[in-house]
């Protein structure tokens, strides 16, 4: 079977500035770090993340936890493949195959340690869980019959994502959850905020599918015609 290169796309709103500190780090990282061991304490983050806002029903300070734990799911995630590139020891199929099998478990955990706090409904919460495995499978999706690995719709990935929640949760510790109305629903600024995450993830997912699939159904049946022509 002949090898199939995948061309990367990862440019974000905030890769201007995360790009370049990612080069920095890992030129500075020891040699015993290796991308395996970024990529476990990739998932220890969302551990934590998880466990935080499980804990928060006891005391708000450990949304600090949650927090904390996104940016470390975020320096393990990524670095393990930035890591990887740079030392010049990657294994394309493994690397992608165990990344984004642990990515799922990250967002799940992360999603159900949200909906098991006192600062969110554990149906919004799982709505929001929802939408973001729909962009992952999306991703993998085009991945597959592209050859176009892209990690960000609209300027927005999985930085910009745990920016938001970073946020929210700065917020809640500071201002509170708050009480609102939504359709007979008492609901947090926890719950308005996935709420707003499920939609976006969604309107994201349904535009990216018809415009992709679109530009699939106009390719093929180009190299239809072309292929009759050269016949």
């Amino acid at each position: 079977m002949r090898k199939r290169e995948v061309r990367r796309i990862t440019t974000t709103l905030l890769s201007f500035v995360e790009k370049p500190l990612l080069q920095w780090l890992v030129a500075r990282l020891p040699r015993w770090v290796k991308p395996d061991l970024l990529t476990i304490l990739g998932l220890f983050g969302s551990l934590m993340t998880g466990l935080g806002y499980y804990l928060s029903s006891s005391h708000n300070a450990y949304l600090w936890l949650a927090s904390f734990g996104l940016f470390v799911n975020w320096f393990g995630d990524s670095l393990d493949g930035t890591l990887a590139r740079y030392r010049k020891i990657e294994r394309p199929r493994y690397g992608f195959y165990i990344d984004h099998a642990i990515d799922t478990i990250t967002i799940v955990l992360i999603g159900i340690g949200a909906g098991l706090s006192p600062y969110a409904r554990f149906d919004i919460a799982l709505f929001a869980l929802i939408g973001y495995l729909m962009m992952s499978i999306l991703v993998y999706l085009n991945t597959f019959v592209s050859g176009v690995f892209r990690i960000a719709f609209y300027g927005f990935g999985p930085t910009e994502i745990r920016i938001f929640i970073v946020l929210i949760n700065t917020i809640i510790f500071f201002h509170g959850a708050g009480k609102f109305q939504f359709r007979g629903m008492d609901i947090t600024v926890l719950d308005a905020a996935a709420i707003f995450l499920t939609c976006v993830l969604f309107i994201f997912y349904i535009v990216s599918v018809i415009v992709d699939g679109r530009k699939l159904q106009k390719e093929e049946k180009k190299e239809q015609e072309d292929s009759r022509e050269s016949r």
